[in-house]
């Protein structure tokens, strides 16, 4: 837990964290790794497959663990990742 976080929240029992979905264009990743380098909670990282352009696109390791602060959509100049909800309903 972060030092400026002192306690946990008062609510956490009643708040549910949202569900990512976490979708990468292969095709159109031009593999310079700033979403790789720059997820906060490192959800992703370099995958094993080559593109259309011969590169290594980012694959997702653990899409529980994103928070869906689309910086990885903000950092990456080809829009080729974007994050969403997950819309689901009461068994989600």
């Amino acid at each position: 837990m972060p030092m400026r976080i002192r306690h946990k929240p008062l609510d956490i029992g009643k708040v549910k964290r949202p569900k990512a979905e976490v979708h990468i264009i292969k095709d159109q990743c031009k593999g310079c790794g700033f979403c790789i380098q720059f997820c906060p909670e490192k959800v992703l990282e370099e995958s094993g497959e080559i593109n259309a352009r011969g590169v290594r696109p980012p694959k997702v390791v653990d899409e529980e663990k994103c928070v869906i602060c689309s910086f990885c959509t903000s950092v990456c100049p080809d829009l080729a990742i974007f994050v969403l909800e997950k819309q689901c309903g009461e068994g989600c």
